[in-house]
């Protein structure tokens, strides 16, 4: 389902000076566990025995907010704790014979620690197509790398009644530059039976919703014996989920999981990946960009809000803040920009179903290196602000930096500079 572990290739703690060096620990993709949920669940009545099938309709669009948080060990030496939000967007474009046409876009971000206040950095994006079935299986082309688990959850072929339980095989995709170091790439597909409950009608946040486990388990041997020393010999695994599927809007509504992955390597070694991990379907309409770019607009002049334009395009609509007041290289906001971010606040307060992207830039001053980092710094300075003033919580507003590689005006004359100098502030489509 999704078996990928916590971001592309990231490091463990640095070794001591008499230790042998340790290889960089990847954190893999965060598990894709509401795969399911990306399609729409039939039923009728929430009754003793039920049909499921998965129905499909064109142009239907909707969100998945995904938490994790895994723990990676090496040679059963814990090496770090990973804290993750996915975000993925569906759009049905295409319905026939009682199968979906997905369009699928995944973005996954890592927690990142800013002035002692946890925040999401915004992450990689990736892309997919598929078709999937009304009984759930998928027609996928190999070369794609999400979803990672496919052909789960597979539904029951008649009715069922709470207790029923039911066997199918599902298929997990291992994408080796996420799951080991070194620079190894291409996936490794493995085939696993997945059982089934249905447990009739269970509560959940605050509701009651018909409920699923699903329980696997994975293993894989290498057939051949395999020249990089990174290379997984060994693959094994279980995950146990709990689904809550949405009778109302037709399609599940959440879950719940643990997981335990193990990846025995050529070179001897052992890499474990465990969390939990839990998720909810979330309704993503079409943004009114036109709309919302001239109401935002009309707000900022009332306002009084100075050094502000607006801009849409498809990704949502962007408020950029021209020359933001800092220290010199430092990320602390000055009591003026506070008070400009407040009156943001009550605009961005207006749009609470969208997800808030805050981007720093800088004119381009001091080192690449140098330039990214305070970019970041001053992103989250500005999110963490809006998250104290109550704009959105704070899996439900990232931030980013571009260093000075996108700038805007002229960086060899002071008017430029101090255009590049800015924050956007993205209200997102979907």
């Amino acid at each position: 389902m999704k078996t990928a572990l916590n971001g592309r290739r990231g490091r463990g703690p640095a070794a001591s000076p008499s230790a042998p060096a340790r290889p960089a620990i990847p954190r893999r993709r965060s598990r894709l566990l509401l795969i399911p949920a990306l399609l729409v669940l039939a039923a009728a009545q929430i009754d003793a025995q039920q049909l499921f099938r998965f129905e499909y309709r064109e142009g239907e669009q909707y969100r998945i907010l995904s938490t994790v948080d895994q723990n990676v060990f090496l040679d059963g030496v814990f090496q770090a704790q990973n804290k993750a939000l996915n975000r993925i967007a569906v759009t049905i474009e295409e319905v026939r014979d009682g199968a979906g046409f997905y369009d699928f876009e995944y973005n996954h971000s890592l927690e990142s620690s800013y002035q002692g206040t946890d925040m999401f950095r915004y992450g990689e994006t990736f892309r997919s197509e598929f078709w999937r079935d009304e009984r759930g299986r998928y027609t996928i082309d190999a070369s794609r790398v999400v979803p990672p688990t496919r052909d789960v959850p597979i539904l029951p072929e008649e009715q069922v009644s709470p207790g029923d339980t039911w066997t199918a095989t599902g298929i997990e995709v291992f994408d080796l530059e996420f799951a080991v170091p070194g620079d190894l790439s291409g996936t490794i597909e493995t085939e696993m039976p997945v059982q089934y409950e249905y447990l009739g009608t269970r509560e959940w946040r605050g509701g009651e919703y018909p409920a699923f486990s699903i329980r696997y388990n994975v293993f894989h041997r290498a057939e051949e014996t395999p020249t990089d020393p990174w290379y997984p010999i060994i693959i094994s695994g279980t995950a146990d989920q709990l689904y809550y599927w949405d009778s109302a809007r037709g399609r599940p509504h959440g879950y719940e999981e643990s997981y335990v992955f193990v990846l025995r390597t050529a070179n001897g070694r052992t890499l474990q990946y465990e969390g939990t991990a839990s998720s909810e379907v979330l309704n993503a309409d079409p943004l009114d960009r036109e709309q919302v770019e001239e109401d935002v607009e009309r707000d900022l002049e009332d306002l009084g809000v100075d050094d502000a334009s607006v801009s849409s395009d498809e990704e949502g609509v962007t408020i950029t803040l021209d020359n933001v007041r800092f220290p010199p290289d430092s990320a602390l906001l000055v009591e003026s920009e506070r008070e400009k971010l407040r009156r943001i606040a009550t605009i961005l307060k207006k749009y609470p179903e969208r997800d808030i992207l805050i981007t720093g830039h800088t004119a381009l001053a001091g080192t690449e290196a140098g330039r990214q980092q305070l970019s970041e710094e001053r992103a989250a300075a500005v999110g963490n602000f809006l998250i104290e003033e109550g704009v959105r919580n704070r899996e439900r507003l990232l931030f980013r930096g571009m260093g000075a590689r996108d700038p805007v005006a002229d960086n060899s004359t002071e008017e430029g500079m101090r255009k590049n100098r800015r924050v956007e502030i993205l209200i997102m489509e979907n």
